[in-house]
């Protein structure tokens, strides 16, 4: 049965220090305790401690090193939610052109054109919350007013607009192979066909998610796998992660660069990305899973 109380926060201050964590300024900590909870920056600390079942620290280990990992880490959120929202717009748009013009503009309603029909029920009902949630968007305002007597969603161009990337993403993954559309957006992305591109899609919305709730990206195992292209027709990278390196960020990050290669030539991710390490000496990169001289692949030399 769990008996823990709860503490105040001169009394987290006095537990950390008891326990061997550097404190150079209690009130720095009390300041920081006070706005970020002791249970979020414990996701920081927490390997920084030699025995972890009583949450002792190694020596040397100090707050301000807590403090940098966390900022580092919702800095890294920030870049990744603007280079996910260019990827995320660009799907949206391809959705809705190819397969608007391969069927029609309620192709997304069409229980013919998707695998798994119960999926796209949870979808649906899940867009018709998006729409109800959205209405006095002036474009469906406007739609909702003109045209009262149509039944179905607003056409993909209105209602897609208003969609989450988990939603596009799962749209895309469940049209059946044999959507022409579905080939069509793949060999756009440089994904080839339709085989790679729905894993690369659910590993990044999965990612954007975290970012959006500020969860912990630092030394985060991700539980999504990704199929990787054996010879993809773009620059990538050399030295490709083993299978059970996929856990770390850095091949989803590799993914993202290059899909943004294609969405946003001459992007500048690459220096975000180091100026962010350069700021934050004290993050080690191999805890993404980042490799030596990661920034001299051709992938991330674009």
């Amino acid at each position: 049965m769990f008996e823990k109380k709860p503490t105040t926060i001169s009394q987290q201050v006095a537990l950390l220090k008891q326990r061997g964590l550097q404190i150079e300024s209690d009130n720095d900590a009390v300041h920081f305790l006070s706005h970020i909870s002791y249970y979020r920056l414990g996701e920081y600390w927490h390997s920084m401690q030699s025995d972890q079942k009583n949450h002792i620290f190694k020596p040397e280990s100090k707050f301000i090193d807590v403090i940098a990992l966390y900022c580092f880490d919702r800095e890294l959120r920030i870049l990744l939610f603007e280079v996910i929202e260019k990827i995320e717009i660009s799907l949206r748009a391809k959705l809705i052109y190819h397969l608007s013009h391969e069927f029609d503009p309620w192709w997304f309603q069409n229980f013919e054109l998707f695998s798994d029909s119960l999926a796209l029920t949870k979808t649906l009902s899940g867009l018709e919350e998006e729409i109800a949630r959205s209405r006095k968007e002036i474009s469906l305002k406007n739609h909702f007013k003109n045209y009262r007597d149509d039944g179905r969603f607003p056409p993909a161009w209105k209602t897609l607009e208003q969609t989450s990337f988990g939603t596009i993403s799962k749209l895309y993954g469940n049209l059946k192979n044999s959507i022409k559309s579905k080939d069509i957006i793949a060999q756009e992305y440089g994904a080839v066909n339709h085989t790679y591109l729905p894993s690369w899609l659910q590993s990044i919305a999965q990612i954007r998610n975290y970012c959006a709730h500020h969860s912990r990206l630092w030394n985060r195992n991700l539980p999504s796998t990704v199929k990787l292209l054996p010879k993809p027709p773009l620059p990538w990278i050399e030295e490709v992660p083993k299978e059970n390196e996929f856990q770390k960020l850095y091949v989803h990050l590799c993914l993202m660069k290059y899909l943004l290669n294609i969405v946003t030539p001459g992007n500048h991710f690459t220096i975000k990305l180091e100026e962010l390490f350069d700021k934050y000496p004290n993050v080690v990169p191999s805890a993404l899973g980042m490799k030596k001289y990661w920034q001299n692949e051709s992938l991330w030399l674009r």
